[in-house]
């Protein structure tokens, strides 16, 4: 077998086994099967939800209201005692881990991006098995949206991983809501995630975590343009992790796009959260979309939002679909003046110029 890198995200329920505290004995199942693949040769990375569920364990306040400042304190609380149960996990195989804290803006800045990716693959040339969980004793909005999904998918990003692995409440995605519905049958295999396939996303399941289905479908989407291989499955499955990894086929497989986005345009797909948006002509969008061609001013009809030279930016259609999302030659302000116009007229416009796009092909991630 292949050695590969494998990211294991590991959701609230998964760790909880639908109770409030954690289930030590299915995370020492969990640790062993990783620990297995570790020995093996290859490298592993653990995403983990839970440090909300551990601080409400530990200081015994099951009936503290769920504001987001308790949960801010629950997940200061908790992170150390859920990294010490990893620790302890781990060191029954004699393996070390590594923790790493962070938040979406940790990865919005190109150089912080960097750095973490840095810091990322020396912990896995020292085959450090890094235990990455988002810092919710800082964030805000993240708690809400259960980011620790997409923030799974840019540890895969970082890791250059081949496989992440999604674990969860439901043996993966069906093609209709499972719980109230007999006739819905598990996908095995998805190739593209369309319109139709975030339809059929649902919310979360035990009510524990702060995720669902619609953002694992996110971090699915964000890794498998990277060119990586995304698998939601159960975490209650017998050997899950070992199963997955030795290629057998189980919960809901992402293939990944045969050719991966470079690590500009990675960071660019999964880095920063949009400033604004333009929108462009159909000409425009056929150019950018089939093409591969750069956008030039004139194609843009309409600038929205407020943002500078090299935000990222959202692009869409004159029917409002986003169609591709890269780093703005001008800002909002610039792009307001010389939208509609040809290259040459840019410097007459502004009095100077930054150059002939308003977004270079290469700095453009059409989706």
């Amino acid at each position: 077998m292949l050695k590969k890198t494998i990211v294991v995200k590991l959701g609230t329920s998964v760790l909880t086994g639908g109770s409030a505290k954690l289930d030590r004995a299915h995370m020492v199942e969990l640790v062993r099967q990783c620990a297995k693949l570790h020995q093996a040769g290859h490298q592993i990375i653990v995403v983990t939800s839970g440090a909300v569920a551990a601080g409400r364990e530990h200081l015994g306040r099951h009936d503290l209201p769920t504001t987001v400042a308790n949960k801010q304190m629950l997940a200061a609380v908790g992170q150390s005692q859920l990294i010490l149960a990893w620790e302890n996990l781990f060191n029954i195989y004699g393996l070390h881990v590594g923790q790493m804290l962070l938040t979406r803006a940790d990865l919005d800045d190109r150089e912080r991006f960097l750095n973490a990716r840095d810091t990322m693959r020396t912990l896995l040339k020292h085959r450090i098995i890094p235990i990455v969980n988002e810092n919710d004793a800082v964030a805000t909005s993240e708690i809400k949206v259960g980011d620790n999904d997409n923030l799974s998918a840019l540890a895969a990003i970082l890791a250059d991983a081949d496989l992440l692995l999604l674990l969860t409440d439901q043996a993966g995605l069906y093609t209709a809501d499972p719980r109230n519905n007999k006739d819905a049958k598990l996908i095995s295999q998805i190739t593209e995630i369309t319109d139709e396939i975030r339809m059929l996303a649902g919310g979360s399941v035990s009510g524990l975590g702060t995720g669902g289905m619609a953002t694992k479908l996110q971090a699915a989407d964000v890794a498998i343009r990277a060119g990586i291989d995304v698998v939601i499955a159960a975490g209650n499955e017998e050997q899950v992790i070992k199963r997955i990894a030795e290629g057998e086929s189980l919960g809901t497989l992402f293939l990944s796009k045969k050719s991966p986005l470079e690590h500009r345009k990675q960071w660019i797909l999964a880095g920063p959260p949009p400033a604004g948006s333009i929108m462009i002509d159909q000409g425009a969008a056929n150019a950018v979309a089939a093409k591969g061609s750069s956008l030039l001013p004139k194609g843009i009809t309409q600038v929205h939002g407020q943002y500078g030279r090299g935000d990222v930016i959202l692009v869409t259609d004159l029917a409002g679909k986003v169609i591709a999302r890269g780093i703005s030659r001008y800002s909002s302000s610039e792009l307001s003046k010389i939208k509609g116009l040809h290259s040459e007229q840019i410097e007459a416009a502004l009095g100077y110029a930054y150059g002939s796009v308003a977004i270079h092909r290469d700095d453009l991630v059409v989706l």
